[in-house]
């Protein structure tokens, strides 16, 4: 690789980070999903705790990638609580999407479904486990 293709490569891989950084401030931000998603949880004197978490997780997670380490045994025993809580924050992060732009509602109310709301959202959360289960093991395992 030429000075000229590396230096393509770093500019590519910054902007890029940059617009996916930008995209996901934005829309926590602009649709305040961290203090309705407080509000939901009836916890919002903890909200700096929220903040400093999902900043923190952005930071290790990077630092992760950075260092490579998929490739430590270590790190097949803390899999299964990394799968946690990460299945926990994108669950999280859904309540409070959906609170906020009340989907279920109107997804059921187009779908004919109102009075079987609870059967929608068990269907919704089901889907979400078997595709989450199937996909780490499945296509991590083999």
């Amino acid at each position: 690789m030429t000075l000229l293709d590396e230096s393509i490569l770093v500019l590519v891989g910054l902007a890029g980070g940059l617009a996916v950084g930008s995209g996901l401030v934005a829309f926590l931000t602009v649709l305040d999903i961290i203090p309705r998603l407080t509000v939901l949880t009836r916890s919002v004197r903890w909200i700096h705790w929220y903040e400093g978490a999902l900043i923190a997780g952005a930071v290790f997670a990077t630092w992760v990638d950075f260092r490579d380490w998929h490739a430590i045994p270590l790190m097949m025993t803390v899999m299964p609580l990394i799968g946690l809580l990460a299945g926990s924050f994108v669950g999280l992060l859904a309540a409070g999407l959906t609170e906020v732009l009340n989907v279920l509602p109107i997804l059921a109310k187009r779908l004919g479904m109102k009075n079987r709301l609870a059967w929608l959202l068990t269907a919704m959360i089901l889907g979400k486990i078997v595709g989450s289960l199937f996909q780490w093991i499945v296509f991590l395992v083999f």
